[in-house]
């Protein structure tokens, strides 16, 4: 199986906001970066973070494709659409020291984040019927499936760059995966 990883383009964030669950819009002249996407055009599923900036990605492209809540960015809970420096210290600096056990304020922490994408990817990966899939997501999604992938340490995930617009694409092929490109 082929899978196609898509992160969704940039959003509009002057202020710096805190965002992962809530909506953030994309930015102005969101159409020219849709048309700069190498994007297949047939896959044999399609399926989308129900997030508005990844579904406009699918729809601008026509594809008939479904929604699973477990491909949205992590849930930062109070913490959402605030700017990152009006988040109290007392309740970041924990975050900012142990972000994979340390939830965000009525929020989830990455473990949380790790445990319902891998079980997407696991139910993904299971499906003998399909050769090529194509996966509209966020930045913290892509960077958890190639953490699992490739099995290096959970902390490391943000040491991977991956662009706005841009696919990751991964092999899956007799219990073997090998990721084949990155920001494409």
């Amino acid at each position: 199986m082929e899978i196609h990883l898509i992160r969704h383009t940039a959003v509009e964030n002057a202020e710096n906001l805190c965002y992962g669950f809530a909506e953030m819009p994309l930015r102005k002249g969101y159409i020219d970066d849709f048309k700069t996407l190498d994007i297949d055009k047939d896959y044999d599923e399609i399926i989308s973070s129900p997030s508005e900036r990844c579904c406009f990605l699918a729809d601008y492209f026509k594809f008939d494709y479904q929604t699973d809540e477990r491909l949205r960015e992590i849930n930062f809970g109070n913490w959402e659409l605030k700017k990152w420096t009006d988040i109290p210290e007392e309740e970041i600096n924990p975050w900012y020291n142990d972000f994979i056990r340390v939830n965000a304020s009525e929020g989830e922490n990455l473990l949380e984040m790790q445990t319902r994408v891998l079980t997407f990817w696991q139910e993904l990966i299971q499906k003998k019927d399909i050769k090529k899939a194509l996966i509209v997501t966020h930045a913290g999604v892509i960077r958890l499936i190639i953490q699992s992938v490739l099995q290096f340490p959970l902390e490391n995930m943000f040491s991977i760059q991956i662009d706005c617009g841009r696919k990751v694409v991964i092999n899956w092929n007799d219990g073997l995966f090998s990721v084949k490109k990155v920001n494409v």
